[in-house]
């Protein structure tokens, strides 16, 4: 096992600070005071405001395990994610749900608490699938150790990856074992101009064959997609599929919305889209344009700028078997209630879960729903 001081990069700061967050958890319980859970804070927006103290988890970082040859990596939830991403790539590896930054502070436990996934997503998976285990804080202010470094140790009820996209409400993350795999051998970026309709076709088609396609967007006439793998694939893909080569960034640029689609001074609302495999075209309200909608995963995550009513967007989400989030407001504004309201049988689990785990809300309450 490699420990700390042998991994490949020196930018890479280590402190354990779980003795002091476990502290101010100990005393918020005790006096019923909330705590507004943050890394980075550069997913804010994702989710409702919270009233609460801030509880910073900057302090607590550094990678306690890293094991290249398993392909494990034991990192705190301080650590900034371009910190973990540059010691992975030393040794020709990465994490492969791609996740967003949204900001040069973002952290491993900002990762893990919104489960946000890259272009990669369809083809290689999302956060959750790559966690192992985590190390979480309780509202008693005891340190638990979920899961472990393997997949085989996840037994009984997997809090770990129930923490994945929680967003700090049901505890404070404190460490995360997590797989990782090997950058491709090569890469390649391809732009075919065609219609929206044609290229969803083809995506539906490329998709029962043995391609080594990673990414695939539609924007503005055109579809982008990534190959990777080995060289001889890779090569004999591309001259396959013709087009023209991709400009260098723009998987990065979609990844981070830094695509002049998302510009946040657009008056419209920016939402987001989830569908299965293969939806059609959907018509969403107050969409007016195809430069209105923007296609990633292969079309089954839709970025759609539109002033309609949330009630009419969410419906033709779930008529299409997915859900509707609102990303921005209009005119890049929070909104009240971004998430797509809970059937009220899923709305008891939830807050049940939350009861059991955290009885007397100190930890992020009202970020996913105003109840709890």
């Amino acid at each position: 096992m490699v420990t700390t001081p042998d991994i490949p990069s020196r930018d890479v700061v280590n402190h354990d600070a779980s003795e002091a967050l476990a502290d101010r958890i100990r005393r918020a319980e005790a006096e019923g005071t909330p705590l507004r859970l943050v890394g980075g804070d550069t997913k804010a927006f994702y989710g409702r405001t919270v009233e609460g103290e801030t509880l910073s988890t900057r302090e607590h970082r550094g990678i306690t395990e890293y094991d290249p040859v398993e392909l494990i990596v034991s990192v705190r939830a301080g650590t900034p994610l371009r910190e973990l991403e540059a010691a992975l790539a030393a040794n020709g590896q990465m994490l492969p749900c791609e996740p967003p930054h949204f900001g040069d502070d973002a952290t491993v436990g900002g990762m893990i608490a919104t489960g946000l996934s890259g272009p990669r997503r369809p083809w290689a998976g999302s956060v959750r699938d790559f966690v192992l285990g985590t190390r979480i804080i309780m509202r008693q202010g005891s340190e638990q150790r979920f899961g472990g470094q393997v997949m085989k140790n996840v037994a009984g009820y997997d809090l770990s990856r129930l923490m994945v996209g929680a967003q700090g409400t049901l505890g404070l993350i404190t460490e995360v074992s997590m797989k990782v795999l090997p950058l491709p051998g090569a890469s390649r970026s391809l732009h075919l101009d065609m219609p929206l309709a044609d290229a969803l076709e083809k995506l539906a088609e490329w998709g029962r064959q043995p391609l080594p396609i990673t990414a695939a967007a539609w924007l503005e006439g055109a579809l982008h997609l990534r190959l990777e793998g080995g060289p001889s694939s890779v090569a004999a893909t591309a001259e396959r599929l013709g087009g023209d080569e991709l400009l260098d960034g723009f998987w990065e640029a979609l990844r981070e919305q830094r695509l002049d689609f998302f510009a946040a001074e657009d008056p419209r609302a920016l939402w987001r889209l989830s569908l299965p495999h293969h939806t059609p075209v959907l018509e969403v309200p107050g969409v007016t344009a195809e430069t209105d909608v923007l296609y990633d995963w292969a079309g089954c995550q839709r970025w759609v700028r539109s002033d309609a009513d949330a009630e009419a967007i969410r419906a033709v989400a779930h008529r299409a078997g997915g859900h509707a989030t609102c990303w921005r407001g209009a005119g890049g504004k929070a909104v009240e209630e971004p998430f797509t309201p809970l059937d009220p049988v899923v709305e008891k689990y939830h807050r049940n879960l939350k009861t059991q785990l955290d009885p007397k809300g100190i930890f992020n309450p009202g970020r996913l729903y105003a109840a709890f």
